[in-house]
């Protein structure tokens, strides 16, 4: 009886939403990945000296989270004037400030072309949220989707290169060789148009996107933990330290970053999880994990800031080490209750969230002050 009820109410909610919803969507989806791919194509219409004007260093970020901002607006159809006008502001400023900087490559400029991705990053997660900046549930819902759309992503990202292989494979056995005009023309237009065909997958696919995102924090946490253990054993045991090795602390804080993602995402996911005593467990020893990493890794910027001075980029590399430090204690102090408190899990959802914009403001101070004060140097 039940397997009769539930194939008859599935068909229904499936033909209807077909009908009403899933073609006007695909087709918005189509027309803003046409006008996004056309946008990273100015250069070759235009005939842009690419190394010479660092177009896509400078625009890639802004045309991507443009053309996701368009779909987003165009499907919930909730824009007021001001919204729109605010969206478009927000958007142009960036865009005409980051192609004023100097062409020439110093510190502060790349630590603003850096820092503009998590800038329009912040701009689409308003837009997204409905404008509804002071909701911190709407804000955690923001970053389930980002979880949702970055497995999304990957899958298309493994099915496009799959399909280039095959592609570039199957030209040259027959004597053309298409590969360069593949990689500039093929490859650059899905991916910039993938994020959008992502949203598109997200918003009308749930029921798949819902199970994947869960599983895969499930999975990931504990082996992003073990991971992480067994790395900081073998560095104790090798000698390797971030002190007087540059690239090795650029590594260890690109590592450090790396983990914060997994762990927010993974705090996302987890309330999604029917049984997720052990994930919650995880997630408090990866906690204490990353912050032995990031003390370790702030001691290290704050003895090369002793030995060497002040710089663009040890500067941006400390404050952003202490909001992360800050966070994960806050995360950590949260995860404690959690495990041996009761306390709910949305406790810590919403240390997640109110946490992003204290983010937000040091990116516009890293974007927008930081070539100035240090004289684009």
């Amino acid at each position: 009886m039940a397997k009769f009820w539930k194939a008859r109410l599935d068909f229904t909610k499936t033909g209807d939403r077909t009908k009403i919803l899933f073609l006007p969507e695909l087709g918005t989806m189509i027309i803003v990945c046409l006008i996004t791919v056309f946008l990273i194509k100015l250069p070759d219409l235009f005939k842009v000296d690419l190394e010479a004007s660092n177009f896509y260093e400078k625009n890639t970020a802004i045309i991507v989270f443009l053309g996701m901002t368009l779909f987003t607006t165009w499907i919930n159809k909730n824009g007021t004037r001001k919204q729109m006008l605010l969206t478009g502001l927000a958007f142009l400023i960036p865009l005409v400030y980051i192609n004023l900087l100097p062409v020439y490559r110093s510190d502060s400029v790349n630590l603003a072309y850096i820092h503009l991705p998590l800038l329009m990053w912040c701009i689409y997660g308003i837009v997204f949220t409905g404008f509804d900046v002071k909701s911190r549930t709407k804000r955690i819902d923001f970053i389930r989707f980002n979880g949702d759309l970055a497995i999304i992503y990957a899958i298309i990202a493994i099915a496009g290169g799959a399909l280039t292989v095959i592609t570039v494979g199957l030209f040259h056995a027959i004597g053309i060789n298409i590969q360069n005009f593949y990689m500039n023309n093929i490859v650059v237009a899905g991916a910039v148009a993938a994020p959008v065909v992502g949203a598109f997958i997200i918003r009308n696919f749930t029921t798949l996107t819902n199970k994947i995102a869960p599983l895969i924090a499930a999975i990931f946490s504990p082996l992003v933990l073990v991971t992480l253990v067994v790395y900081l054993v073998a560095m104790a045991i090798s000698g390797k330290d971030p002190y007087n090795d540059r690239d090795f602390l650029i590594i260890f804080n690109v590592m450090l970053i790396g983990v914060m993602g997994i762990i927010v995402f993974s705090v996302s996911e987890t309330s999604l999880i029917r049984n997720r005593k052990f994930n919650q467990s995880a997630l408090f020893m990866l906690s204490i994990v990353t912050i032995v990493i990031d003390l370790i890794a702030l001691s290290a910027i704050v003895y090369r800031l002793g030995e060497f001075g002040l710089a663009p980029n040890r500067m941006a590399i400390v404050v952003s080490n202490i909001l992360i430090l800050v966070n994960l204690v806050l995360i950590m102090i949260d995860l404690f209750r959690i495990n041996f408190k009761k306390k709910e899990f949305v406790t810590v959802e919403m240390s997640v969230a109110k946490f992003i914009p204290i983010y937000l403001g040091w990116i516009l101070i890293v974007i927008f002050l930081f070539p100035l004060i240090f004289g684009m140097k």
